[in-house]
Formats: C-alpha cells, structure tokens, sequence
C-alpha cells in the first residue's frame, strides 16, 4: 500500500476526482466532508471499496484521525461565488480556523499537506498573465473578500507552519477549472451557460463579456496537484490552462455544443469581478514538468455530456 491520504472536501467536485486519483494510485483514501457545499453523489461509487472511508465533519471543528496518516490534502472550502457570497462566515472559518486545524493534524502526524488555494489571491489583477510572485490586488471588505482573503490567510498560515515548525507543506494555486461533477447551480460561467442552454433559458453575460478566463479540464488539474504534492516544491504553484478565451466567446463555444434555440443576453458586472485571468504556468513546466493536455473542445464534450446525464436524471 502506497500509504494513507487525507482529503478533505472530499464530496466536492475536485475532491472526489482527488480521492479517485489516489485510490488509482494505491493509496487508502480517508475523505471528510460536511457536505455543506460537497454531494455525497459524488463519491458514491467509492462506499464499499475498502481502500476508502467517509468521515462527515467540518474542519473547522477539532479534527482527529486515529492511524497514520502520510499526506493530507486541505480542499474544504465553499469555491463558487455563488456559494461563499451566501456561506460568508463559514467561507472564512474553513480557511483560516479549518486550515489552523488541519496544519495542526499535520504537524501532529508528520504528514505532508497540499492546501487548494487559488487565482482569486491576485484579485482583479494589475499584472498579465499572473505569476506567483504577484502579490495581488484584493479588496478585503469587498462581497468576494470573505474568499479572497480566507485563501491568502491560508497561505500565509501554511508558511508559517513551514517555516515555524517545519511541516512539509504545498501550496497550489487553481485556475477555473471545469469537468464532469460540477453542480449545475454553482453559479459558476461554464455550468450556467450549459444549464441555460439545456433548459432552453437565453445565457447570461455579464458586463460587455469581453472579461477572461482560462478555463483547465479537471483531470489536468488533478495530474498538477499529484506532481505538486509528490515534488519538493514549498513555494506556491500556479496550476492552470493558459489558454486565454473571453466569457462571451465561452459562451457562444457552449451554444455551438448544445442543439437549444437559446441565445446570448447581457447583465450589470458584479463587483470585483476579475477582468482577466489567466495562469503563468512557467513554474509548473520547470518544476514538475506538468502543462495541461486536455482541449477545451474535448473537454467540453466531456463536460456537457456530464450535465445532460444528470440534467436528464432530475427533469
């Protein structure tokens, strides 16, 4: 056996690709969810498999796990806006009080741990494309602050647990990425357009639509965070899809996959919303030779057939 790793946010979209990554690779897989954000739909498929266990709890609360423990993975976190502009406090507890606890359970278990930080610590960035030495343009009491903030809290705690007590820690920064089990309602571009579209509702953009993204399909995603983890690299990583497209073009890319008579109608710009965004992946191709492999146009399809299935299973 490879040895045991922690997941946490394990029912989450990128959790449960998580927890089957390691089970592929042989390692027993403990997840922990409090199914706040999370569906426990998502790793379903793993109950009875005796390399997985579920634990419903929240991090934020003592965490305790009996056993060995070698690597922990902190992705708990509400990561959609529409869900951490309606989860605030608890948005700000899992990112600094559930982070606190699960540095903690590292330090506790000599275990190595991966925090899931993200692009959204550059804010509405002055520089790019971004890279990791960017210190970023936040607005700390702005509506999207409650995410922004907690992230970089956890950055900052997770080097001091680095430096301080000398625990073995990772830090990546995750792109938009996109991929079977996203929910529909996240709120997020790609689910939205695809749930419009197969609603027949008219797809909303918002601002001019001129705003970017880069969007990196989840299995990209999920071999960076594999290589990040198993590397010696301390420093935060950008993990992402370079591969720059703006939110209008995005959605005219989903309508031609989708046979709907939707079409494409625009709405105000939230505040702080990021004008641009896309990963410098220079890093990441020199330190672990990772660089996303996945098309949009193939990833796409992968995605929308996901959502037609489930869109088809609850209509």
């Amino acid at each position: 056996m490879a040895g045991t790793v922690l997941v946490t946010g394990a029912a989450g979209f990128l959790g449960s690709h998580l927890c089957d990554r390691f089970i592929h690779e042989g390692f027993k897989v403990i997840g922990m969810d409090n199914l706040l954000t999370g569906n426990i739909r998502n790793i379903e498929h793993l109950f009875g498999n005796d390399q997985f266990q579920f634990v419903k709890h929240d991090v934020s609360e003592y965490t305790h796990v009996s056993g060995d423990l070698d690597y922990i993975l902190h992705f708990a976190s509400p990561a959609s806006p529409k869900d951490y502009l309606k989860l605030p406090i608890q948005t700000l507890k899992v990112g600094s009080l559930g982070t606190h606890k699960i540095l903690g359970l590292a330090r506790a278990k000599k275990a190595r741990v991966l925090i899931a930080s993200t692009s959204e610590v550059y804010g509405d960035p002055l520089v790019h494309p971004q890279q990791e030495s960017y210190w970023g343009n936040v607005n700390p009491i702005g509506y999207r602050g409650v995410y922004d903030e907690a992230k970089r809290f956890m950055e900052a705690m997770t080097m001091a647990y680095h430096r301080y007590h000398g625990v073995e820690t990772r830090i990546i920064r995750i792109f938009n990425t996109y991929g079977p089990r996203m929910r529909l309602d996240d709120g997020r571009a790609l689910p939205a357009f695809v749930g419009q579209a197969l609603r027949g509702e008219d797809l909303t953009v918002y601002g001019d639509g001129s705003q970017t993204r880069s969007f990196c399909f989840v299995s990209d995603l999920v071999e960076g965070i594999y290589r990040l983890l198993m590397s010696d690299v301390t420093e935060p990583v950008n993990i992402g899809n370079p591969s720059e497209i703006t939110i209008l073009q995005f959605a005219q890319e989903v309508l031609k996959h989708i046979d709907t008579k939707s079409k494409i109608i625009f709405e105000p710009l939230p505040e702080d919303d990021p004008k641009v965004r896309q990963p410098d992946i220079t890093r990441a191709r020199q330190l672990l030779g990772w660089e996303p492999k996945v098309e949009r146009e193939e990833g796409l399809k992968k995605t929308i057939e996901y959502f037609r299935n489930q869109h088809e299973l609850f209509h």
